[in-house]
């Protein structure tokens, strides 16, 4: 078995990131969106300031995990949101595990202080992936959105870097 070959991502990776992001999507499991992406969608988060990690086994991108912007105000500058998805046929082979660690490792070297994100309850499998990477819970934010008309509860989670 070939092992999990992180990289930084690239824009030419916004098509397949898209396709896994859309699997999420389309799980229903990991994300309060339901449009699909499209390549154009991902290509606007190279920013040059958010990094961006893919995973590849035997030269397919297999999972990506990606910083965003937490918010625009100054002071939360060296803040980031961070999202992790991992192809279907690969959940579980520790390709989320491997795109994570490379992004800690990047978001430190940009600069970020900081990595948050809001995980479904019930996703066990990204709490357990997170708390493995040292990601602490920190409380849950109720009724934070609706997904398919239906309240939905997300559990915060934060690592210091």
């Amino acid at each position: 078995m070939t092992l999990h070959q992180p990289r930084p991502a690239t824009p030419a990776d916004a098509a397949d990131i898209a396709r896994i992001y859309t699997q999420g999507i389309e799980d229903r499991s990991s994300t309060f969106e339901t449009r699909p992406r499209t390549a154009q969608d991902i290509t606007s988060w190279f920013d040059g300031t958010h990094p961006i990690v893919v995973v590849e086994r035997e030269g397919q991108v297999t999972a990506f995990a990606s910083t965003s912007l937490y918010r625009p105000r100054d002071c939360y500058a060296g803040i980031a949101e961070f999202s992790v998805y991992v192809d279907r046929a690969e959940r579980g082979t520790g390709a989320g595990k491997a795109a994570m660690q490379v992004l800690i490792t990047a978001a430190q070297a940009a600069g970020y202080w900081k990595l948050l994100s809001r995980v479904f309850p019930e996703n066990a499998a990204s709490r357990a992936l997170l708390a493995s990477l040292g990601f602490r819970e920190v409380g849950t934010y109720e009724r934070h959105g609706q997904l398919d008309g239906v309240w939905k509860d997300v559990v915060i989670v934060e690592k210091l870097l």
